[in-house]
């Protein structure tokens, strides 16, 4: 809200600070009924053009609601509204760069606020550390800047009250503006605005409420006071207030991302489920092993299967409650924990009904009697079903992407298990042969270990489905999720330096100039560059064809080769002789993504035409140098470009480029000093925008989403290890029988402890060693499977996708860990058959192969 000087008027009006606290809160209270105390108000400020004080210092008068308070001062207090003295209040720092006391005397005189002649009183020394959120948009408030040739401090920030922003007003008559901040906490209740209609429904109340703002605090008008100023704001005439938000966009990027997000995690859960499931059925087929010959009595006494299936279900039915209700109270401490029983109570009862209805399979008439020949078709008929499935999974997942809503898409949940499911099926079909090859050239040999090993791991392959389906999918969770968190990590920081496109930029440097020179003459930066960019349509010279519409941007190429050695925007000027000399005849020489050598294409820029002369094709590197990033908007949008060097776009005025930044090298830039030139600015505000690449970076860095996202990885990943350690001993203690009556006849043989150990070992090991190819290569490939269902870009912005880096390391980390989990098992389980005797395996009669 813009206001004017005060006026006298019948009945007059509350003070300038009265009447600022009465309005912030009508302001905070106008918010729409479903953002009532989501969008609290966090500061109230006016901010005063500078003044000079009598020494040449400039500084700069801030009001805010949101400064520090009396116990953050290290001597006396804040400034107070007391008669004709401006009260003001700077940081210990200002105090010893200006060599202050307190109660010294200043005058204020004229600078850029005019007509002021005023005493001030320094009133209060505060300390500005920390990170608040006052210091990094007005910086003055926290330190000086200096002078860069002298060294002199000539810039300064202080604090006043409402009442000497009234008294300097009224002395210099300006319009001051009145900025409430608001701030959106949505907290647990974010929910609400996910998915599509979310989303709307927060537009809508987003676009309700700059008219609910208005109509509170200019209700019916105050009379009109002339230059636009209907309302009132105390004894101040006052215009209608107005809205910036970057709001609504925040929360379109958010969607985007937070469906790119769902897709990592959605993976995560449903290999966590995976794997899980797989140890239950793994627990499952133990116990069901186990009973068997005692169910087999029953059904040859007269029981029947599903009597016996009901039985295991009654027994493990308390188990099953008591876990839920665990699980469920577990859950309830959580923090940001979401109810979600009714699909905890689907999971109970799924891995309730797995052990019973394992049961009832094995014991049915038909397992009892079946020939155990019988059902290979079947088989190949379902592994082809599953592997179809998986692809059509997969095709469709990328034909329509992602649903992101906030219930979760089924397809995305199912396509890795699914994709798991069909590696297990290939690998199962295929690694047995290599190994069969092993075996029989190990037959050449003189010993029988490796033979029979081999040879039984070979024949067991399909036995090992279960254990390898784990492994697979484990490990390619796993390795997927580090990839895209190297990826997102990575590309974050390669798009905050195409943000920024240098060591710092200034954007909008051909409406401020005196800024650009202030920040060219800071302390730490060596080289500058301008970067210039406009919108034409070209129409060719020779047909009177259109080029089609495209970005023009200029650059000075020699000292950007100079500076940065690996651009490519300076190497392709450099190559094609633009970056020396000038066009001669008035025409401009530019490099062209799409038109040949020689070609002269015709622009009008403000009713003038202009000849452009394609002088060499434009290099693709070129579009994604970070040089071009501040102003590379159209770059990003693949319209065509052309590539010009400054040398000759003498002839366009600054008011003719659509953006231009000045771009700031330095290996050593003062941050402070720069920050302190061009602070933060509030959304829509028309000054120029400051890019510094340490603070993009560390902005990138911090990115909640993607710490949420890999935090849930990491959560996820760890679980299914677990599960999968769970599953795989397990299944070694379902094969154990096996193995130990192989190795117990060994035994007889003379078999050695050594050779027991070498045995396990490399009967275990083409199993371990396909599942970590398996899944190795089923992690890697996961993003070109799915294609534009996931798209990192939405993560890192940038000119272009994030080139995926895989974790090297992290995969073998992975791959190392598996073989030395085989390895353990191995060792533990050839010192358990030393322990057992030989009568406690083999039995007279007895047959398990």
């Amino acid at each position: 809200m813009r206001f004017g000087p005060e006026v006298e008027r019948g009945g007059g009006g509350g003070s300038l600070g009265g009447e600022l606290r009465r309005l912030s809160t009508v302001v905070e209270n106008a918010a729409p009924t479903a953002l009532r105390g989501d969008l609290p108000r966090d500061s109230t400020r006016i901010a005063l053009p500078n003044v000079r004080t009598g020494d040449g210092t400039t500084l700069s008068l801030v009001y805010a609601s949101d400064a520090p308070p009396r116990t953050a001062y290290a001597a006396g207090r804040p400034p107070a509204a007391r008669g004709r003295v401006v009260e003001i209040a700077v940081s210990t720092r200002t105090r010893d760069a200006l060599k202050l006391r307190l109660g010294q005397e200043l005058r204020l005189g004229p600078g850029a606020l005019e007509r002021v002649d005023a005493p001030a009183r320094v009133v209060g020394f505060y300390a500005a550390d920390g990170e608040r959120r006052l210091w990094r948009e007005q910086p003055l408030l926290a330190r000086t800047a200096r002078d860069p040739r002298s060294g002199a401090a000539v810039y300064a920030g202080a604090l006043l009250a409402p009442r000497g922003v009234e008294v300097l007003q009224q002395q210099s008559g300006a319009d001051l503006t009145v900025i409430w901040g608001m701030r959106l906490d949505l907290g647990d209740d974010a929910a609400r605005f996910v998915g599509d209609q979310g989303q709307r429904d927060f537009e809508r109340l987003m676009l309700r409420y700059p008219e609910s703002v208005r109509g509170v605090t200019c209700g019916g008008g105050a009379g009109g006071f002339g230059g636009g100023m209907y309302c009132a704001l105390g004894s101040h005439p006052a215009t209608e207030s107005e809205t910036a938000t970057e709001l609504p966009d925040a929360l379109r990027e958010f969607q985007r991302q937070w469906r790119q997000g769902s897709v990592v995690i959605s993976f995560a859960l449903a290999s966590v489920t995976a794997v899980g499931l797989a140890a239950v059925v793994v627990g499952a087929l133990l116990s069901v092993r186990r009973g068997l010959d005692v169910h087999r009595l029953q059904r040859a006494r007269g029981a029947s299967a599903p009597g016996i299936a009901l039985g295991r279900a009654a027994r493990t039915a308390p188990a099953v409650a008591l876990g839920f209700g665990g699980g469920c109270a577990v859950a309830s401490v959580l923090p940001d924990a979401s109810s979600a029983y009714g699909r905890g109570l689907l999971v109970a009862v799924g891995a309730w009904l797995v052990l019973p209805l394992l049961t009832w399979w094995a014991v049915r008439d038909r397992a009892l009697l079946r020939d155990r020949a019988a059902g290979g078709g079947r088989r190949v008929v379902a592994e082809a079903g599953v592997v179809a499935v998986a692809l059509a999974g997969v095709l469709a997942l990328r034909a329509r992407g992602t649903t992101g809503g906030a219930g979760g898409d089924p397809l995305l949940a199912a396509v890795p298990v699914l994709l798991g499911l069909a590696t297990v099926v290939v690998l199962v079909r295929l690694y047995p042969l290599p190994v069969r090859l092993l075996a029989r050239w190990a037959a050449r040999g003189r010993g029988a270990v490796a033979l029979i090993a081999l040879s039984r791991a070979a024949k067991e392959a399909p036995a090992r489905a279960l254990a390898l389906l784990v492994l697979v999918v484990t490990l390619a969770g796993a390795v997927f999720g580090g990839l895209v968190s190297g990826t997102l990590a990575e590309g974050r920081r390669d798009a905050a330096a195409w943000r920024v496109g240098a060591d710092a930029s200034f954007l909008g440097v051909g409406r401020d100039p005196g800024t650009a020179g202030r920040l060219a003459r800071a302390r730490g930066v060596r080289e500058t560059v301008a970067v210039r960019q406009m919108r034409v349509d070209p129409v060719s010279a020779t047909d009177g064809g259109r080029y089609g519409v495209a970005s023009l941007v200029g650059v000075d190429g020699a000292k950007l080769r100079s500076v940065e050695g690996s651009s490519a925007a300076g190497r392709a000027l450099r190559d094609a002789g633009l970056s020396e000399g000038t066009a001669r005849g008035g025409d401009i020489r530019v490099l062209a993504d799409a038109a040949d050598t020689g070609d002269v294409l015709t622009i009008t820029v403000h009713g003038k035409e202009r000849r452009l002369r394609v002088v060499g094709a434009l290099p693709e590197d070129v579009r994604r140098d970070p040089a071009l990033g501040p102003v590379g908007t159209a770059t990003e949008a693949r319209e065509h470009l052309l590539l010009a060097d400054n040398r000759d776009l003498k002839a366009f005025g600054a008011s003719e480029f659509e953006a231009s930044a000045l771009l700031l090298y330095g290996p050593h830039l003062d941050v402070r000093e720069l920050r302190s030139v061009v602070p933060r600015t509030a959304p829509g505000a028309a000054t120029g925008e400051l890019r510094i690449r340490a603070e993009e970076q560390a902005e990138a860095d911090e990115d909640g989403l993607t710490a949420a996202v890999t935090a849930a990885h990491t959560a996820c990943t760890a679980l299914a290890v677990l599960l999968a350690l769970l599953a795989l001993v397990l299944e070694l203690l379902l094969s154990a029988p096996a193995r130990g009556t192989t190795t117990a006849r060994l035994r007889t043989l003379g078999l050695g402890g050594r050779a027991t150990a070498g045995l396990h070992l490399l009967q275990l090991l083409p199993l371990v060693l396909a599942a970590v190819a398996g899944g190795v290569a089923l992690g890697l490939t996961l993003p070109g499977l799915l294609g534009p269902a996931l798209d990192l870009r939405e993560f890192t912005g940038g000119p272009t996708a994030p080139v995926l880096r895989t974790d090297a390391l992290f995969t073998a980390a992975l791959s190392a860990g598996t073989l030395a989990l085989v390895a353990a098992a191995v060792g533990l389980e050839t010192w358990l058959g030393r322990r057992r005797g030989l009568g406690a395996v083999l039995r007279l009669g007895r047959n398990d192969d």
